[in-house]
């Protein structure tokens, strides 16, 4: 199964000049989505992983699932004011816009491994706001994992210390 052709690609969204990677299309495939799902389970289930974490908001769907099928805790990675719990924030910037995340204060504990997981790695600063608010509780990241990495804008290169898995790349187009 080619899974590049199952993402839709939408140009000059949300701003002109980026090219949006649509996830949906791929959601909405069934062999698509097993796929993928499958892919993120297979690199990970004869590793020790205490929690998958997720980031607001596909990064919960493919986040839950792989919880689910590793039977570990999931634990979601939210805009700010979306949790009701006391919370850890961390800001960020991205390709065309800025931001904070919030973590519960409790959702971690020191030592925990975890895998971050979310959609799409772009200049990187989602994730590395997610990576600094793991970190601050004391957990130890394995890898973060997502579907598509956009290359060109050399996220993966902005990520210190973490390893950086992604399922596919699309560059430049």
């Amino acid at each position: 199964m080619n899974l590049k052709s199952s993402v839709r690609s939408i140009p000059n969204w949300p701003i002109p000049g980026v090219i949006f990677r649509d996830l949906t299309t791929l959601m909405n495939h069934p062999e698509a989505f097993r796929t993928s799902c499958d892919i993120l389970y297979e690199r990970y289930r004869q590793q020790e992983i205490d929690h998958i974490v997720g980031i607001d908001a596909r990064g919960f769907v493919f986040g839950a699932v792989l919880a689910y099928k590793l039977g570990v805790g999931f634990v979601p990675v939210r805009k700010k004011g979306k949790l009701p719990a006391e919370t850890v924030e961390e800001s960020y910037s991205l390709e065309y816009g800025s931001g904070t995340l919030e973590i519960h204060k409790d959702a971690l504990e020191a030592g925990d491994k975890v895998v971050v997981v979310d959609d799409l790695i772009a200049t990187g600063g989602t994730v590395g706001a997610t990576i600094q608010l793991v970190r601050a509780l004391g957990a130890k990241i394995i890898e973060c994992a997502f579907l598509i990495e956009l290359p060109d804008l050399k996220g993966r290169s902005r990520i210190v210390d973490c390893d950086v898995f992604a399922i596919m790349e699309f560059e430049g187009e």
